[in-house]
């Protein structure tokens, strides 16, 4: 591990997104409603505490060594169905949110709505539904731009073969029932829903879309001012600091792009030194429930991010964001 107080929270953490995995998935195959209902939320929440390890390991801050990082990484994104991107792509472009002080991403999903109105119309009917729709559709692209797109053709092979393993885990589910596919379905819905929820809300910054993962974008002035101006946290509970392990710390987004080298279980700590419990960076979560509602469909095809005010009610006005997940703008 990179540091000796990480080793009993990252082995706890890890051992939980994979062998709670495992588990989840065994109880998916369950006899009783019960049971896969259970199934299906500790599938979906190891596949979110997989998600947030793939973001410690793209920081490093797991194991000292690079190649230990990079394997957990691979691990953790095949287990939330991520995998069809490399960590290395998950990695460089994740550091270019940090670097660019911008959400820059390689796929313009809002220009692909905007040319067909038919998938348009779907998007935002599903998106009323609280389907993620956006969220699926740049998952989907990672499938299909190594077959439309001549430069990515060495893709290709990889996607190949981690969409047989997928299909492999979905058959073997409906083998066992259909209500056990149903049910992972139903968890990948919590899991994006989950990781659309929190990305949403964490920054105000530009936003950029390029073909072209290594395309320079202009900085126009945005320097670390303008990255703290521009970035909240939305914690699980603020009376209850235990509950953000929920989301292994990750609401914690103003001391990590403060310090992003902190590992996940140092960001309370370096949260309340640097801004303390009752700071302009920490937004209610019930007001982040409410404007995550009432602007499901603005927030599809607005530039926009939105706004934050003073006072109760200050996150009535923050849009919030799509299409921004560090596990797809690759």
């Amino acid at each position: 591990m990179r540091e000796r107080a990480g080793v009993l929270p990252n082995i706890a953490a890890i051992g939980y997104a994979t062998l709670g995995h495992l588990a989840g998935l065994t109880l998916l195959t369950g006899d009783s409603v019960l049971v896969v209902a259970c199934g299906v939320l500790l599938t979906a929440h190891t596949m979110v505490i997989a998600a947030y390890l793939i973001h410690e390991a793209a920081h490093y801050t797991l194991f000292r060594d690079a190649r230990h990082n990079r394997v957990a990484g691979e691990i953790m994104a095949w287990i939330c169905g991520a995998a069809y991107a490399s960590f290395e792509r998950i990695r460089h472009m994740h550091l270019r949110h940090h670097r660019d002080r911008a959400d820059v991403t390689v796929f313009d999903y809002k220009a692909l709505l905007r040319r067909h109105p038919v998938l348009r119309t779907i998007v935002f009917a599903a998106e009323w539904l609280h389907v993620p729709a956006v969220e699926l559709v740049m998952h989907a692209q990672l499938l299909v731009r190594p077959f439309v797109r001549r430069q990515e053709r060495a893709r290709r092979a990889r996607v190949l073969v981690v969409a047989a393993t997928r299909v492999a885990l979905f058959a073997t589910l409906f083998a066992f029932s259909p209500l056990a596919l149903a049910g992972y379905a139903l968890a990948y819905w919590l899991l994006l829903t989950t990781l659309n929820f929190f990305d949403a809300f964490h920054h105000t910054f530009d936003q950029y879309f390029t073909n072209d993962e290594h395309a320079v974008v202009p900085l126009n002035g945005r320097g670390r001012a303008y990255e703290q101006a521009n970035t909240y946290s939305n914690v699980v509970s603020t009376r209850h600091p235990w509950l953000n392990l929920l989301t292994l710390n990750f609401g914690y987004h103003n001391a990590h792009h403060e310090r992003a080298a902190i590992p996940w279980y140092r960001l309370p700590a370096l949260h309340r030194e640097l801004f303390g419990d009752d700071s302009r960076e920490l937004l209610p979560l019930a007001e982040l429930l409410r404007t995550f509602h009432r602007n499901r469909l603005k927030r599809v095809l607005d530039d926009d991010y939105g706004a934050v005010g003073t006072g109760p009610g200050r996150a009535d006005g923050f849009v919030g964001a799509h299409g921004v997940s560090f596990l797809t703008v690759v």
